[in-house]
């Protein structure tokens, strides 16, 4: 079974990517798979004003898959994963996520490098790799262009869950709407409908010059950290494995 559904919208001009493997639509090998086949499949679709990310089920996405960032897998996880968004900054379509329910993890970081965010009343988001004493490379490069330093220190270093309304107040969600894919699309008709596909596409370029170069070079430094430096430690290892096996972890501090 599919772990996507793509359905057009807007006339046709945009693109409604569902991750459909509830309950948590995790970020798993396979859901990473076909998104990178996908996005590789839209370099040549020019009318494309819009992509539009959203969860099947109660939420949006739990993150990425834990049991594959240990060990060997770990490496090309995270390459899989960083290669999402570098494909999406190549595309320079505008983007756009409707959350609801839990969005954590690495499913906060697809939403949060989106263009618009829009999230339910009840959502909560959250980047919770500090709890498995991991970090979180996309997040660690996005959030302080997102939504500054101070808002992505407070998500970064305390891994809490953010209630939708604070994430607002944080700069990390841009509306918050009772029915967030119905607002997505409704910005999508009333602000992208009118314009020429291709411009929009420069205007990302452009809007993005600098947070394109920031992620660059931020996600290879950052993966560099999180492999050979990170991963070395106990506590690295201990964090995933008492999560894997649903115990409290024993940090040494080392």
């Amino acid at each position: 079974m599919s772990k996507i559904k793509a359905e057009p919208f807007l006339d046709g001009h945009a693109l409604r990517i569902t991750l459909n493997d509830p309950k948590g639509n995790v970020l798993d090998g396979q859901m990473m798979g076909e998104l990178t086949e996908l996005l590789d499949s839209l370099a040549g679709r020019h009318e494309l004003k819009l992509l539009c990310f959203t969860g099947a089920g109660d939420h949006f996405c739990f993150g990425a898959s834990v049991a594959e960032h240990v060990g060997e897998r770990a490496a090309p996880m995270l390459a899989a994963f960083h290669g999402l968004f570098l494909r999406l900054a190549r595309l320079a379509i505008p983007t756009a996520a409707a959350v609801r329910g839990r969005c954590l993890g690495g499913g906060m970081e697809l939403a949060c490098f989106c263009n618009r965010v829009v999230a339910a009343p009840g959502a909560v988001l959250g980047q919770p790799e500090i709890k498995l004493a991991v970090l979180a490379p996309v997040a660690s490069v996005i959030l302080p262009l997102r939504a500054g330093q101070a808002s992505a220190d407070e998500v970064l270093l305390t891994g809490r869950s953010i209630p939708a309304p604070e994430a607002r107040e944080l700069g990390l969600v841009d509306e918050v709407a009772e029915d967030p894919l119905a607002a997505v699309e409704a910005w999508a008709a009333r602000e992208l409908a009118g314009s020429s596909a291709s411009s929009l596409r420069f205007a990302v370029r452009a809007a993005r010059w600098r947070y394109n170069r920031e992620l660059s070079a931020g996600l290879e430094a950052l993966e560099q950290l999180y492999l050979k430096e990170l991963m070395a430690t106990h506590d690295a290892g201990e964090g995933l494995a008492s999560f894997l096996e649903k115990r409290k972890p024993s940090w040494t501090h080392n």
